[in-house]
């Protein structure tokens, strides 16, 4: 039952509303004046307060922050006779929750209640209803979708309603969705399959061969440097398309967005591989073979992102492009608020280059942290602590600041990441490389069935680690174990989110294009 306590000084002219209210199935409370409220409001606890802003003796927006003291979360609806722009922003200022405009009409009043009140079912069941209709084509997509645009526009469906969703009480239209993504993925990673060789060996029809990694810089991101005075490249590892919607409504005050579209991260889809490859752009093999002193395989020790830097110096030096640009990589807290400190440097460069790690950090740390996988137990919460993180950041400032000197920016990512829940046991050597998506190393024992396994490395532009290495990478949600204490670490790993392997939330990424709103 809905309790609603109605204040207004003549409340006997609104027992027809009142007795409109209880056929609907409200239970009513009525007073004549703001004194008698507060006390009511004290001793019930009422789920919607209407209140009169015209009364004798304590007027409503007198009333209005007294309740409030009292019952903070209660919504109030205001009624006035007026109009008036100053008292319209008094009761707004209050945090009114509507108002209504007298003479007061029932239906209006109902219309506000169940806004108000009943918000939250109505939503589910709106929603719910609407992906029920949407199910059976997301399904024919599925099944008809034959390039790599096709998939990302139904990556691009599948994430909308799943943030949809996310609003939703309704957990079984929530299971329906997660069957249907795990379907999704399933036909995509069949889809990689059959193609993945002929694009990495310029094998199909251009036009049927994405945009990657390697591609990326020459083929989206430079042509989009020439053609603006000044442009910034936001590359946060580990970023994925939902949480770009789950940033944007934050940025839309500073920038209209240009460009929403994806590019294909090439495999294995990781910052060694995918980040180098950008930069490069070049093929993991070809950076090896060209720069063999720059190239650090899985098994050997040191960073393997240190010269990214320089692999975009030789990049750009080869496309004939003289840009004054900068490169920045952050990857602790301090860094950000030491690029903003020397922020000029940026305002003077034709094109800038950061690279933000700390995503990537985050999906680690929820790894290895329990607090932090409680606050990220589903994607929804992941998609909420990545914007509190953004709405909080240095980065947030960083992109405020460069909208208004006007530069245009990219933002997009090395690759995705996937939550894990089914493990795939595998055997390798001591020299077996660690990541739970791909695996690379000799003797590599496993089902083929299972995992996209590439024997000749070349085949696919990647290095031997050894003579007889070979690639596997996982599939859909899977994820790599060894048989050696399996059951430990399958406790460990499941349910934390990964990259390396084959799924639309890894290799579908998105390449956003935003420019300054013009002030």
């Amino acid at each position: 039952m809905v309790n609603i306590l109605w204040v207004d000084d003549e409340v006997e002219l609104l027992k027809p509303h009142v007795l409109f209210l209880k056929g609907k199935g409200y239970e009513v409370d009525t007073c004549n004046n703001g004194y008698d409220a507060i006390d009511m409001v004290r001793a019930n606890s009422y789920d919607l307060i209407i209140l009169d802003e015209m009364m004798p003796g304590m007027t409503g927006l007198e009333t209005l922050p007294l309740i409030k003291d009292i019952r903070p979360t209660t919504p109030v609806i205001m009624v006035t006779k007026s109009e008036e722009e100053n008292i319209m922003d008094k009761a707004i200022g209050s945090k009114i929750a509507d108002y209504i405009i007298k003479p007061v009409n029932p239906n209006q009043v109902l219309l506000s209640i169940k806004k108000n009140v009943h918000q939250q079912q109505l939503v589910t069941e709106q929603i719910t209803a609407d992906y029920r209709a949407e199910f059976g084509r997301i399904t024919t997509m599925c099944q008809m979708a034959s390039s790599f645009a096709a998939w990302s526009t139904l990556y691009r469906k599948i994430t909308n309603w799943d943030i949809e969703l996310s609003e939703s009480n309704d957990t079984g239209i929530k299971e329906v969705l997660t069957y249907q993504k795990a379907e999704a993925n399933q036909e995509f990673c069949k889809f990689v399959r059959r193609n993945y060789y002929d694009w990495i060996n310029k094998r199909a029809d251009e036009s049927e061969i994405p945009v990657m990694s390697h591609t990326l810089m020459r083929k989206r991101i430079l042509p989009e440097v020439d053609s603006h005075e000044k442009t910034t490249l936001l590359l946060i590892d580990n970023f994925r398309y939902d949480q770009w919607r789950a940033i944007s409504s934050l940025l839309r005050g500073y920038y209209d967005v240009d460009v929403d579209d994806f590019y294909c991260a090439i495999l294995p889809t990781a910052t060694q591989y995918a980040r180098n490859a950008i930069f490069a752009g070049l093929m993991p093999l070809a950076i090896d073979k060209m720069m063999p002193d720059k190239w650090l395989n899985d098994n050997e020790e040191g960073g393997k992102n240190q010269y990214e830097e320089e692999f975009l110096r030789r990049q750009l030096s080869s496309v004939g492009k003289n840009y004054r640009w900068t490169f920045d990589k952050l990857v602790r807290p301090e860094a950000g608020r030491k690029l903003i400190e020397n922020i000029n440097r940026i305002y003077d460069a034709d094109f800038s280059v950061i690279v933000y790690n700390f995503l990537d950090i985050l999906s680690h740390a929820r790894t290895e942290t329990d607090i932090i996988r409680e606050l990220t137990e589903d994607e929804a919460s992941f998609r909420s602590l990545t914007r509190s993180w953004f709405e909080h950041s240095d980065l947030f400032v960083l992109l405020k600041l460069l909208s208004e000197r006007g530069h245009t920016v990219i933002i997009t990512s090395d690759h995705g990441t996937i939550r894990v829940d089914n493990p795939i046991k595998v055997l390798g050597d001591r020299e077996t490389s660690s990541n739970l998506r791909y695996k690379t190393g000799r003797n590599l024992q496993y089902n083929a069935r299972e995992v996209y396994e590439v024997t000749r490395p070349e085949d696919i532009q990647l290095p031997r680690v050894n003579l007889s290495s070979s690639y596997i990478f996982a599939y859909n949600s899977d994820f790599l174990v060894y048989n050696n204490d399996a059951n430990r670490f399958i406790r460990y790993y499941r349910n934390t989110f990964q990259h390396g392997g084959i799924s639309m939330e890894e290799m579908i990424v998105p390449y956003i294009v935003l420019n300054p709103k013009k002030r």
